[in-house]
């Protein structure tokens, strides 16, 4: 376990972009729908019981919130997409932020893209997808629950992914992951260290390679 990532704490959560921590150094966001497990991720991540607040109602994640690794990097997690029993308004105000951070956020590195193994990429993936190949933002899936399949079965549905994954522009890869079996953690870690050391955004794209 990388205990750069062990060392995670909660620094702030801002209900707008503009109450953001400064935009310096580098960071990188957590997406997915809100029955992804991207709570649960983000805290195998950090080897972390509590880190991101999980619950048995998905949706609950309503701000962006920051978590601080050091004084120069951190992760965020984004609002939950898709799920949560909320008024429409409220949902799209929810995208409304989501777009304004992608697009302005100068500190973001890249998004790891949570997704249920077993029902990828839904319209929202694909969205998200499309949108960061447009800003060149690189995108990394982490096809969660893998444990939930057989191995073979997990390993068709990455298949099936990596090759819709060439069909839309972008820098884009993919993994499989679970937070209950810890499996896919050294893969992911290896994609944040890359991202989280860089000092500006990759210029070329990269076709989509197995890491599970």
């Amino acid at each position: 376990m990388n205990p750069f990532y062990h060392q995670a704490k909660f620094l702030t959560s801002a209900a707008k972009v503009e109450q953001s921590p400064s935009d310096t150094g580098a960071e990188v966001a957590f997406a997915g729908r809100s029955n992804a497990g991207k709570s649960s991720a983000i805290n195998a991540l950090c080897q972390q019981k509590s880190l991101a607040r999980t619950s048995k109602t998905p949706g609950r994640t309503q701000l962006l919130n920051f978590f601080s690794l050091d004084d120069e990097h951190r992760l965020v997690d984004l609002p939950g997409y898709g799920y949560a029993k909320v008024a429409e308004k409220i949902k799209l105000q929810w995208q409304a932020e989501l777009a304004a951070y992608l697009e302005q956020r100068k500190s973001l590195r890249g998004v790891i893209l949570l997704a249920d193994v077993r029902h990828p990429l839904k319209e929202f993936d694909l969205q998200m997808l499309e949108w960061s190949g447009s800003i060149q933002l690189p995108v990394h899936i982490l096809l969660t629950k893998a444990d939930k399949l057989k191995r073979g079965a997990a390993s068709k549905s990455l298949l099936q992914v990596k090759k819709a994954l060439k069909e839309i522009k972008g820098i884009h890869t993919a993994q499989l992951f679970s937070a209950l079996k810890r499996q896919g953690i050294d893969e992911a870690h290896a994609v944040l260290d890359r991202w989280l050391a860089e000092s500006s955004m990759p210029e070329e794209n990269t076709t989509t390679e197995e890491m599970s």
